[in-house]
Parts: C-alpha cells; sequence; structure tokens
C-alpha cells in the first residue's frame, strides 16, 4: 500500500461511492475498485460495507481514514511545498562575498534577483575570498565568489572578471609621474595589503619574491577604503584591482599600471562539485551567471 492507495480509499470514503470517486481522480471505476480490494487483501480487513445502495465504512475503515488522513494532508503539503521550491516560490542561498567584490559587482545582481524570486531569501556573508572557499567546500556556503584559479577538481565555477592589479602610491611618491612601474622597483617599498584570509595577500607576495624581494607590510586591512585611505595619507603603497582603483579618490591618490610583471585577478563564482544545490541555488547561479557574463562582454 503506497500513499496513492490511500488517497483513493479517502476520496471513496469521502464520496461514498466509487464511481464518484472514479471521477473524480480521473481513472477507471475496475481500477479503483481492484485498489480498494488490494488494500483490504493487505490488511484483513473490510473496509467499506457494500450492502447498501451507498457505501459505508465499516470500523476498520473509520479506524484507517482517521489515521489516513494527517499522513495524506501531510503528503500533500509536501508536494506543494517541493512544487514552491521548485517554482522558486520560495527558498534559502547561503552566498559568500569578499567584501570588496560585493560592493563592487553584486548590489544591482542581487537587487534584481529578489525582485523576480522575492520569496527567495538569500544570506550573504562578507569574508576573504580564501575564507569563502574554504566554507564552500565544507558546506558552510552554497556559492561563493573565489579569487581564480581554484581547485578544479572541488569545484564548479565561471569566471566573471580578469582585470590587473594597480599601483597606488601618494602623489608626491617618487614614482608618481611614471607610465608604469616594474614590480621589482618597489623592493624597498612599505605595502599596504589585505589581510591572510584574503587571495590577494598571497599572490601579491609571492610574485615579490618571484622577482627577487619579500615585500615589507606595515598594515593588512580587510577594508580597500582604508588601504586607499593609507596611501592617501603617504603611509604606503598598495596594489589594488582596477575595479576598486575607480572608487578611490584620484585627486589624493595616484593609480600605475604595474608591469613585469603584471599581476592578474580573476574572479569566478564557485560552488562545490557532487554536492546537492537546492533549486533556489542553482537559480541564482544561473542568473547570475546570465547577468555578469553580459556585463563582462559589454565591458
Amino acid at each position: 500500500m503506497d500513499i496513492r492507495h490511500l488517497q483513493y480509499f479517502m476520496e471513496v470514503a469521502r464520496l461514498q461511492s466509487f464511481t464518484k470517486a472514479a471521477e473524480s481522480l480521473y481513472i477507471t471505476q475496475p481500477t479503483i475498485s481492484k485498489t480498494i480490494r488490494n488494500i483490504e487483501d493487505e490488511l484483513g480487513v473490510t473496509l467499506f460495507d457494500r450492502s447498501n445502495k451507498r457505501i459505508e465504512l465499516t470500523d476498520a475503515g473509520r479506524i484507517i481514514y482517521e489515521q489516513a488522513q494527517p499522513i495524506v494532508k501531510s503528503f500533500q503539503s509536501l508536494s506543494a511545498e517541493l512544487g514552491d521550491l521548485k517554482n522558486l516560490q520560495k527558498g534559502h542561498i547561503r552566498l559568500g562575498l569578499p567584501p570588496m567584490v560585493g560592493s563592487s559587482f553584486f548590489p544591482e545582481v542581487i537587487g534584481q534577483f529578489h525582485k523576480k524570486y522575492p520569496q527567495v531569501t538569500m544570506q550573504v556573508f562578507e569574508d576573504g575570498a580564501k575564507k569563502v572557499e574554504k566554507d564552500v567546500e565544507s558546506g558552510l556556503l552554497d556559492v561563493g565568489v573565489a579569487v581564480l584559479p581554484t581547485e578544479d577538481d572541488l569545484f564548479h565555477y565561471f569566471s566573471f572578471a580578469r582585470e590587473n592589479l594597480m599601483l597606488l602610491v601618494h602623489p608626491s611618491h617618487r614614482l608618481s609621474g611614471r607610465g608604469a612601474v616594474p614590480l621589482v622597483e618597489l623592493a624597498d617599498e612599505s605595502f599596504v595589503l589585505f589581510r591572510e584570509d584574503f587571495a590577494l595577500h598571497d599572490r601579491i607576495i609571492r610574485e615579490c619574491v618571484r622577482v627577487g624581494f619579500q615585500p615589507r607590510i606595515i598594515y593588512e586591512s580587510s577594508q580597500w577604503d582604508l588601504i586607499s585611505g593609507m596611501v592617501a595619507a603617504n603611509l604606503g603603497i598598495a596594489l589594488l584591482p582596477e575595479t576598486i582603483c575607480r572608487e578611490v579618490d584620484q585627486e589624493r591618490i595616484r593609480i600605475l599600471p604595474l608591469i613585469n610583471p603584471s599581476i592578474p585577478w580573476q574572479l569566478g563564482m564557485i560552488w562545490r562539485k557532487e554536492r546537492y544545490l537546492s533549486f533556489a541555488a542553482r537559480e541564482w547561479i544561473s542568473f547570475a551567471k546570465s547577468i555578469l557574463m553580459v556585463e563582462k562582454r559589454e565591458g
């Protein structure tokens, strides 16, 4: 006996007629009569008194009817809930964003998604890209934004931004008048970097070591505006992505291309391979990709 059999039984009991129940369920009367007989054979009881013109529940039938009501109702509620999820009438998404990424790329995307799916809730966690990647891997986050490349064996991803890091110096700095600056010329400078949980922290140090020096770090922060503010106060230099550089006060800071090597900054949205993703999370990925990839092409 399965939930469908219970539904047939409930309908016969409600309408007190095999014929009317069959019409209501859009099945044939022999099918519903056979189903009821199978239930009676399985349970070893008679469910309906068929001796009168209108069938009635037996004592056993009434017990099963009372017990079946909440079961069928719960199944109908479950089906409705799943239908809502499939149709994105509800759902919840846990999204991880590095602070400088969130303000630059996602307010408009999140706003449009909420407008289209107002019943889907979204919880945004702001952390460095390395922490976001770790939390997506562990399952604490459904989806996140990380600095690429990432681990292909762990994550699915799509890339939506690729640009280079730029050098930020004070207007009075010895390099402020240059057209471009080789990385090696920063060997004696004081660096203001993002904290260790940001992917750019390791990336910048690695590139400095590759050209022959260990950067002297005087301050670390999670906020790009504080980093640029320290440059504006002539406390050190910084390396920030082009997108962020468009937000800084260029009257107080000089922004210069970095060369030999240039340091790329590529962003991607990641989600864990071989882990279940809710309907809402899958739609968010598709929705964000459609918008961010269009912006990428137009940019």
